[in-house]
């Protein structure tokens, strides 16, 4: 699988690069996509709208081709199988993303939850979880919660 991971982002993204933080590029990325796409799974239901905003969140991300986007998204979802708990994942933001980035995932997790128009419980708790462990102030994750439904209910009507 190391190697698997590796042979995707040599050949997609720039190889070796490294953040002030002193992670990859590589590893922060899976890292982010691995937390989009719990989003999507938090709640036990595959929803074909809230994988198209995972998609859509890391084409933004990492400006990736739909077949990368995919190749990426299966690398996160057996991170996510591997993985214990959130923390592997949050640490590694925590050392790289600046506050604002912090803040423009937590909106990007927002989208994926509203993306089939409604909230369940378990999707704002993870929310909420990520947020308490990326030190995002409780007003910057009201304010883009707000943001997104507003988002949402205009496309509503």
């Amino acid at each position: 699988m190391l190697h698997r991971i590796k042979s995707f982002f040599d050949e997609h993204l720039a190889p070796g690069a490294q953040t002030s933080g002193g992670a990859s590029e590589h590893v922060l990325h899976l890292a982010t996509s691995a937390l989009l796409l719990e989003m999507v799974q938090v709640d036990g239901e595959l929803r074909p709208e809230q994988c198209e905003a995972v998609k859509i969140a890391v084409i933004e991300h990492l400006d990736l081709d739909e077949g990368e986007v995919t190749e990426l998204l299966d690398l996160a979802a057996m991170e996510l199988a591997n993985s214990t708990d959130y923390f592997q994942f949050t640490s590694l933001i925590n050392s790289a993303y600046s506050l604002e980035q912090k803040v423009d995932l937590i909106e990007r997790l927002w989208r994926i939850a509203y993306a089939n128009q409604s909230l369940h419980i378990h999707e704002e708790f993870l929310v909420r979880k990520i947020a308490d462990l990326l030190y995002v102030p409780h007003s910057a994750f009201i304010t883009v919660k707000h943001r997104v439904i507003d988002a949402v209910l205009d496309t509503k009507s």
